[in-house]
C-alpha cells in the first residue's frame, strides 16, 4: 500500500488508482463478510467512485480520499483488539449494542456477546445442518433469549425483541453447522 501511494504521488497513473480501488474493494468484501454492519464503508467507497465517474472530483482528489478510506478500514480491522474481543465477538457485540451506552453497559453487552457465542458453539451450532432442523433452531432461539435477558436495564422490551431477532439472523447467516462458519475461515 505504501509503495503504491508513493508511486502514485510521483506520477499519478490511472492504473495505480485502479489497483488501490481493487485493494480496497477486496478488503471491504472480506471485512463485510465478517461483520455486516461495516456496509457503511462500502457505501462511502461507492459514493466516492460515483463522484469520480461523474467528474465531480479529479484523480488526485479521489486518490487522497481512497487513502483515507484505506486508513479507516485498517483502523476498523484492528478495532476488535482495542475492544478486547475476537473478530467474531465484535460482530455480535456490534449487533447487540445500541447508541449512547454507558461504559458499564458496554462491558455488560460485551460479556453477553462472549457468553452467548460460547454457549451456542458448545451446543446447537455444531450440529449437522442445524439450520434445517426446527427443534435445534428453536433451542438456539431460546438460548439467545435467555442470554440476551442479561442485557443492561437500559434496553427496553422493544430493544430486547429486536436484538433477539437480529442475533438469531446473524447466527443463521454466519454459522453453518459442524464447526463451519465465516469466522473459522473454513467456509
Amino acid at each position: 500500500f505504501d509503495k503504491l501511494k508513493k508511486q502514485f504521488e510521483r506520477k499519478q497513473t490511472g492504473s495505480d488508482m485502479e489497483r488501490l480501488k481493487n485493494v480496497i474493494s477486496f478488503k471491504l468484501k472480506e471485512m463485510i463478510k465478517l461483520n455486516s454492519l461495516r456496509i457503511n464503508y462500502q457505501e462511502k467507497f461507492q459514493e466516492l467512485i460515483d463522484e469520480y465517474n461523474r467528474g465531480s472530483i479529479n484523480q488526485k482528489m479521489i486518490f487522497e480520499e481512497l487513502i483515507k478510506i484505506f486508513e479507516k478500514l485498517s483502523e476498523e480491522e484492528k478495532r476488535h483488539v482495542k475492544e478486547n474481543l475476537s473478530e467474531e465477538e465484535l460482530a455480535l457485540f456490534d449487533k447487540l449494542k445500541k447508541p449512547k451506552l454507558t461504559k458499564e453497559d458496554e462491558i455488560k453487552v460485551k460479556k453477553v456477546a462472549k457468553d452467548l457465542l460460547n454457549k451456542l458453539k458448545n451446543d446447537g451450532l455444531s450440529a449437522v445442518d442445524w439450520r434445517k432442523k426446527q427443534q435445534i433452531k428453536a433451542s438456539i432461539k431460546r438460548e439467545i433469549g435467555i442470554e440476551l435477558d442479561r442485557l443492561p436495564s437500559s434496553y427496553t422490551q422493544q430493544d430486547y425483541d429486536l436484538k433477539c431477532q437480529t442475533t438469531f439472523q446473524h447466527v443463521f447467516d454466519n454459522y453453518f453447522g459442524e464447526g463451519l462458519s465465516v469466522y473459522a475461515g473454513n467456509y
